[in-house]
């Protein structure tokens, strides 16, 4: 009897629903046990919604986390940013009008500076998982952008849908004033590989 009482003081008495613990202090060997915590996702897998500019329209918005539920695409490659604007080129050579008219000069006088701006105000670009692109994920990832953005309040203007089939790795909405692009990594690499151009 005796030797069943020491048995218990140095071991746990399981009883169910409650866990009794000996009295004695936990041998050397034994870890303690860690604390629960909350597992972190991978960082490639992260979502980046904290990472969104504050000037980002609600559309916008809406349609990322939207986008970052689907399954069809990798979590680590949908990015929205606005677009750089492209560098100044070099200046016309100033030629001094000639002729009788005076015609021909390339200095036209003091303008007023004005935006020249792009076409769009921002870009969404959405990558699909490697392998899966000629298996009708561009098709379904564009069919989840029409949706979401005409069932908006209000809905968000788009232009009628295309009947073509083959996407050939890269497929873009126009909303407007903003596009998204569906691509696949092929023609991610190819085309938006350096995003500090576009």
């Amino acid at each position: 009897m005796l030797q069943v009482m020491q048995a218990l003081r140095v071991r746990a008495l399981r009883i169910p629903g409650k866990r009794l613990l000996s009295t004695q202090p936990r041998p050397w060997f034994v870890d303690s046990e860690p604390a629960l915590s909350v597992r972190q996702m991978p960082p490639h897998l992260t979502s980046k919604t904290h990472q969104l500019p504050p000037s980002l329209p609600d559309p916008i918005r809406h349609l990322y986390a939207r986008l970052s539920q689907s399954p069809l695409l990798e979590p680590s490659f949908l990015d929205v940013r606005e677009p750089v604007a492209p560098p100044p080129g070099p200046p016309l050579p100033r030629r001094a009008p000639h002729g009788r008219r005076r015609r021909g000069g390339t200095y036209s006088g003091e303008g007023i500076e004005e935006d020249q701006g792009g076409v769009w105000d921002w870009f969404v670009l959405a990558q699909v998982k490697d392998g899966t692109e000629n298996r009708g994920s561009i098709e379904a990832v564009v069919r989840l952008v029409r949706k979401t953005l005409l069932t908006m309040n209000p809905p968000v203007p788009l232009p009628p849908n295309s009947k073509r089939r083959g996407y050939n790795g890269w497929a873009m909405v126009d909303a407007g004033n903003f596009a998204v692009h569906v691509l696949s990594r092929d023609a991610r690499q190819k085309y938006f590989e350096n995003t500090s151009q576009w």
